[in-house]
């Protein structure tokens, strides 16, 4: 038996709501809990702040997992092996982290915001599996003799080494469903005349649904941590995405703005 859980990330108090109610009922019917797949999302907002005060592509995309995976992390642990799993954008790319002006009051673009929300998602997720192997981290060199198929692909779009969890067994990876035709664009009329034109090149929900299930069941996929994926593949992260002085940074400053110690 499966329990679907529906909260709005625009008013974070409802997440803190979830946590208060309906993971009662959880924790009563549901002694485990192995994946979080976090996919709220918002895109191309005009200018507007979450009932929290926080611009909204910040506020939905990026705080509201944050906040939502603090909140269920100890059930994870304690279920372990479990997934995280966090659904960025191939739009990362565009993104950058904007510390002096991360609610957009100064200047605002709303394609950068989602691009900086989706930037958000990676660089969470990558300090998110840095902090959950603690300790007990391993770090394994790959030579191209000893590649396996997802290893190689892995090591070729992020050079150096593949992470691997051992203390905590949660593991966290993010990634791009690709171009969905949903109901993302709404916000935006000329990305909603263009998705109907070339709809037929679009995936369907159904499809771009895959590469989040790849990552939260995929068996070749039990210790890999930290890494990025797109079509159950592992793709390339912008040099921002792999900065950890800057994951860092973001992890402190979202905790200062959610009020929340989390070490």
């Amino acid at each position: 038996m499966g329990f679907l859980f529906c909260l709005t990330c625009v008013c974070l108090s409802s997440i803190s709501a979830f946590n208060d109610k309906c993971i009662f009922f959880f924790l009563a019917e549901e002694k485990e809990l192995h994946i979080l797949i976090n996919n709220a999302g918002v895109m191309l907002c005009p200018y507007s702040k979450t009932a929290d005060g926080f611009e909204m592509h910040l506020g939905v995309n990026h705080l509201g997992h944050f906040l939502l995976t603090f909140l269920l992390l100890e059930r994870l642990k304690q279920s372990a092996p479990s997934r995280i799993v966090n659904v960025s954008s191939l739009a990362h790319h565009g993104g950058r982290i904007r510390f002096h002006d991360l609610n957009g009051e100064k200047s605002y673009n709303r394609g950068l915001a989602y691009c900086h929300s989706k930037l958000a998602n990676v660089l969470f997720t990558r300090e998110l599996a840095r902090r959950l192997q603690g300790k007990s981290q391993q770090r394994v060199e790959w030579f191209p003799r000893l590649l396996s198929s997802v290893g190689s692909l892995i090591h070729a779009f992020c050079p150096g080494q593949l992470s691997f969890t051992i203390g905590t067994k949660v593991t966290a990876n993010s990634l791009h469903p690709g171009s969905v035709h949903s109901e993302l664009v709404r916000h935006s009329f000329v990305m909603t005349w263009l998705w109907r034109i070339f709809s037929f090149f679009l995936k369907t929900p159904w499809e771009g649904a895959q590469t989040s299930v790849y990552c939260a069941v995929a068996e070749e996929l039990e210790s890999v941590t930290g890494q990025y994926f797109s079509d159950c593949q592992p793709a390339y992260v912008s040099p921002w995405g792999r900065d950890d002085e800057t994951a860092k940074k973001l992890w402190n400053v979202s905790c200062e703005l959610l009020g929340i110690q989390w070490d």
